[in-house]
């Protein structure tokens, strides 16, 4: 969850949607399995000492990441169930004449891809024209041209662990942090083959030992595409991104709207970012009517002029092939992808296996044409009974929040004024949109595995620039209907939950009250309490970036929250490495407000029901366990405290206490005075 933006349930899932799946011939995996009433039989452990052990210890006990995995949780198994129906669905579209053209272009998209034996024969000579155009550029003015042609429709910066590496600027398209009538182009920065500017930067052995991992990559991909001298090219490569690297925004900086929100006019590129001709630039990158941008990064963007100007032709024509066929490796030979997953799954994330093709080609398809996918999904797998309980349950948690406002002694009348009236004003999707987008336009071949993800992604970026001239659409959905999360988007006030989430373990529209508002309610407080965390507090009720708390609440606001940093910045996952309660605080303070909200609206439902049920619910649904190197990954670049960590928000609510008998002396306990208390 992190961004004014998008701020997302969870980044614990693998791939362009974090999608898995398994072929109709495979055994199928254990279902998901249901939150229980009770504590794991296995623990031995307290409560009050480790409640995510105490809650998962069963699971824990009997739970092996599979080799294909870098974690492993109750989020990654629901969505191997998930996308298991997924490939069933797209496997039957051939042979069911009712179908239609969408879905038949779904079809072979995934057919392209796993033609494994067409790939391999092809080569990279798919890749050439791209290739042979970067070894042709003869000056700066070409080299211009050439790193516009990468921009790409990005990922928002709040809601991203790492951007798109092959794009040396990122592009997002949204509402004016202003200006929330109209949309407006964001820059972002980019162009890093690691996935953070600390990989870079910081000096320790660990470090370095990746960064010579890294560039003997760089070699091995320059090598495979069959460039001469390839050492001497990665060498180049990786001084150039170290130098991007430099000018890079931390990503506690990144998750400051404050330092976000800077507007440029098309002009002032040149004075401000010279090195550069961002005239050229932007015509060719279909942005040259533009006459203001939002620069999320503008360190990144003078970087980039400058470095444009400083660094060799031949060091960035080297960066402009590497990024080409790294991007790509998926669609290219099994050699490129074997290369690929061996750097960033067995290095960077302690993965010893690849994923069988069946779900690389889901992640394909999820990537190139997620809502067509999702069409197909809910069509057969999400009933209306499902839709209408959630969308109860979360009527009952806004309610809750609500009561909640009105009973903080703390807040003054004009701020809760406000604060009511961004609750009256929240869109929650549930489901799938009202819109989905439409692919008409998208050529798909069932022998063109490369093409198809190429054109995949010049029509995303075409139809994100043309919301440049279309009115802001505040019912717009960010995330797919097969996707197991969940989204708040601050600046647009607005929910997402799509279908996927809304099953077990998270939702069962049968199960008792107690598991439902402890799992799933969670999550919808949390979305919810997205909207008042320390990033959407700054947004009013149309999603304007305003101040509307008065001084002395805003006081109060920043103190409790600075308490809450202060918790997580004191858990300490490995010996050598902390969490850092400042760039997961956003996260961390929609969990406890989302979880008391959520209890809140549990007792109003069911007053007799079972707080331990409740709260059991809760820890089931963040089960999850993961690889050193993943763990470790997460931890340094993830604005998510890892999950065994956000189980711990319990420790700050005074149900919690009572339910399980916890006493003075036990790890967790907090005294009355200690426990953190925002919303």
């Amino acid at each position: 969850m992190h961004a004014p933006i998008k701020t997302v349930l969870s980044f614990a899932l693998a791939g362009a949607l974090q999608a898995v799946a398994l072929p109709c011939a495979a055994q199928a995996p254990a279902p998901v399995p249901a939150p229980q009433a009770h504590a794991a039989s296995a623990a031995t452990v307290l409560p009050g000492d480790d409640f995510f052990e105490y809650a998962n210890a069963d699971w824990l006990k009997a739970t092996s990441i599979p080799a294909d995995r870098g974690s492993w949780s109750a989020m990654a198994q629901l969505a191997e169930e998930t996308n298991q129906r997924i490939v069933k669905l797209i496997e039957a579209v051939p042979g069911d004449k009712h179908a239609g053209a969408e879905a038949q272009k779904v079809s072979d998209y995934y057919r392209a891809f796993m033609d494994e034996a067409g790939i391999e024969a092809k080569g990279i000579t798919p890749m050439q024209p791209a290739l042979k155009r970067i070894a042709a550029i003869k000056d700066k003015t070409e080299l211009t041209r050439a790193l516009a042609a990468t921009v790409r429709a990005d990922v928002d910066p709040l809601n991203a662990t790492e951007f798109h590496t092959e794009n040396i600027l990122g592009l997002w398209v949204s509402q004016g942090m202003n200006e929330p009538k109209r949309n407006m182009p964001y820059l972002l920065q980019g162009g890093l083959g690691l996935p953070d500017r600390v990989y870079y930067l910081e000096d320790d052995e660990r470090m370095h030992k990746l960064r010579t991992a890294y560039q003997a990559h760089v070699a091995a991909m320059f090598k495979l595409a069959g460039y001469s001298d390839p050492e001497t090219r990665a060498a180049r490569v990786y001084e150039l991104e170290r130098k991007l690297a430099l000018t890079h925004a931390s990503r506690e900086d990144s998750a400051d709207v404050l330092k976000a929100n800077n507007t440029w006019s098309a002009a002032d590129f040149a004075r401000k970012a010279p090195g550069m001709d961002w005239k050229l630039f932007f015509q060719t990158a279909g942005l040259g009517r533009q006459q203001h941008f939002m620069l999320w990064h503008p360190g990144a963007v003078v970087g980039v002029a400058a470095l444009l100007k400083e660094c060799s032709l031949d060091a960035w024509k080297d960066f402009l092939a590497f990024h080409a066929i790294n991007t790509n490796a998926a669609y290219l030979p099994q050699a490129f992808t074997e290369q690929h997953f061996d750097f960033y799954g067995r290095t960077l994330g302690g993965t010893p296996q690849i994923a069988v093709r069946w779900k690389r080609a889901l992640d394909a398809v999820n990537a190139g044409m997620p809502d067509a996918v999702g069409k197909l999904y809910v069509a057969t797998y999400f009933p209306p009974e499902a839709k209408t309980k959630l969308q109860q349950m979360v009527t009952n948690i806004v309610h809750a929040f609500h009561g909640r406002i009105d009973r903080l002694a703390w807040m003054a009348p004009a701020t809760r004024k406000e604060a009511h009236a961004k609750l009256d004003a929240l869109y929650v999707g549930v489901g799938y949109p009202d819109r989905f987008t439409s692919y008409a336009q998208l050529a798909v071949k069932p022998d063109d595995a490369y093409g198809n993800a190429e054109r995949a992604s010049r029509l995303h970026y075409a139809q994100q620039l043309a919301k440049l001239q279309q009115p802001v659409d505040g019912k717009e959905w960010c995330m797919p209907p097969q996707l197991v999360n969940a989204v708040n988007m601050p600046m647009q006030n607005a929910l997402n939950f799509p279908a996927a989430i809304l099953q077990p373990p998270f939702f069962d529209p049968k199960g008792p009250d107690a598991l439902n508002y402890g799992a799933i309610g969670a999550v919808i407080g949390h979305e919810i309490s997205h909207s008042f965390d320390d990033s959407g507090a700054q947004f009013d009720s149309e999603g304007r970036l305003r101040d509307w708390w008065t001084p002395a609440d805003a006081a109060h606001f920043k103190s409790a929250s600075a308490a809450l940093a202060a918790q997580y910045s004191s858990y300490k996952p490995f010996p050598d490495l902390a969490i850092n309660g400042q760039l997961t605080l956003s996260e961390n303070l929609s969990d406890l407000a989302g979880l008391a909200a959520s209890y809140d609206a549990f007792k109003a439902a069911s007053p007799q029901g079972d707080d331990r049920a409740f709260f059991l619910g809760y820890a089931q649904s963040w089960r999850s366990v993961a690889r050193e190197p993943s763990l470790r990954r997460q931890v340094m670049t993830d604005g998510h405290a890892p999950a065994r960590w956000r189980t711990y928000t319990v420790r700050n609510l005074d149900a919690w206490y009572k339910a399980f008998n916890v006493q003075p002396g036990q790890q967790l306990y907090l005294a009355p005075q200690e426990r953190v208390r925002v919303w």
